[in-house]
């Protein structure tokens, strides 16, 4: 499969999202974290790609958190040249660690500290939608991590309101396949980012790894895991 029927086939799904959740609407102006890996590289790529397909108009605003105050690399130089040849607006966010901030960063401070800092971003730059790349396997592992650690079968939502409805964080990758991702990733050249340092001792790293040794169960287990959190959403909101 060439990269423009790939590109397809993960638009089907996108689009999938964003109707069933009303994800993307007329003039918003739409901010999309990008780290710099697969995910996120991906999800720019076919929201702009979407927006050429839809009734619509939005804008897009893409922002790269730069990590270097925690120890991270800067991908600015990296993404810059990308940015422009995408031609969408870009912005770098330095990482502002709050004073007494304990190094290295754990992972739940790490994540914490970055969307602190996309948020900020986001509401300045006059964006009303932050879009993040997680993905079906994302909503899958968040799943099993929450019903094994914390005895509730809760995953991510493909929509949820901040502030009062001033920030709508939107995933429009959440049926998507992590393994669809990697593949369009390859063909369209996207280089990996470098590692996370604390990325293989966390259990997140851990159940990934599990449903990935599925094989070409996974699919199915990763949809039963998504209906059956929807069910119990539903349940309580009924």
């Amino acid at each position: 499969m060439g990269k423009e029927q790939t590109a397809r086939a993960l638009l089907k799904e996108v689009a999938r999202a964003c109707k069933e959740f009303d994800l993307l609407a007329d003039g918003d102006r739409v901010a999309v974290a990008v780290s710099g890996g697969k995910d996120s590289r991906t999800l720019l790529d076919l929201l702009l790609r979407y927006r050429e397909r839809v009734p619509f108009s939005y804008d897009l605003v893409a922002l790269h958190v730069v990590g270097t105050a925690a120890g991270f690399s800067d991908l600015s130089s990296v993404l810059r040249p990308w940015f422009e040849e995408l031609g969408v607006e870009y912005h770098f966010i330095p990482l502002e660690l709050p004073p007494g901030e304990p190094l290295p960063l754990n992972c739940f401070r790490c994540s914490w500290n970055r969307r602190k800092a996309l948020f900020l971003a986001a509401d300045r730059l006059g964006c009303n939608k932050l879009a993040l790349g997680h993905h079906a396997d994302d909503a899958a592992a968040t799943a099993l991590l929450n019903l094994l650690f914390t005895g509730r079968l809760e995953t991510l939502e493909p929509k949820v309101a901040f502030f009062g409805g001033r920030i709508t964080v939107i995933r429009p990758l959440i049926y998507v396949a992590a393994k669809d991702l990697a593949y369009y990733a390859r063909q369209s050249g996207f280089p990996p980012p470098p590692p996370c340092p604390g990325a293989a001792d966390t259990w997140r790293r851990q159940i990934e790894a599990f449903l990935q040794s599925l094989g070409p169960h996974q699919d199915r287990a990763r949809a039963n895991i998504w209906r059956a959190t929807r069910k119990v959403r539903e349940g309580q909101h009924s």
